[in-house]
């Protein structure tokens, strides 16, 4: 399943992802991995938290950043959830046609694998297609 945090910049979206991997950082049943680009989040979020710099890895476009989160997947056999700081910056692509691809391909991986999965958009929701609604 995946949660998506809309909102123009500034609106409070990054508090609420840091609040919510803090209390899944509370849970030792619980293995999260949160993909950021560049390391705003390290002094905010506990310790349990694994948190993955994307500017570090050759990851370019949304066809990538699946196979990327394939491969945390893969190597992370009891992954519980995947969290993405600022898709865009993450994915270095703002195309909303791909991005809604990305996601609808993201969800069928994540039900498969048997993940959580939560995204930050910036966008106003009003100019997004119904399919990312």
């Amino acid at each position: 399943m995946i949660k998506i945090i809309v909102g123009s910049k500034g609106s409070g979206k990054t508090a609420r992802l840091v609040d919510d991997l803090n209390m899944q950082a509370v849970s030792d049943a619980s293995n999260v991995v949160c993909i950021e680009a560049g390391r705003r989040l390290d002094r905010m979020v506990k310790y349990k938290i694994r948190l993955v710099d994307i500017s570090e890895y050759p990851v370019k476009g949304y066809r990538e950043l699946l196979s990327f989160i394939a491969g945390i997947s893969a190597k992370d056999y009891d992954l519980t959830h995947v969290y993405i700081d600022s898709i865009f910056k993450v994915a270095n692509d703002s195309d909303i046609a791909r991005l809604e691809t990305f996601l609808n391909d993201l969800n069928a991986f994540s039900e498969k694998d048997n993940f959580s999965v939560m995204i930050i958009l910036s966008a106003e929701m009003d100019n997004l297609p119904q399919g990312i609604r």
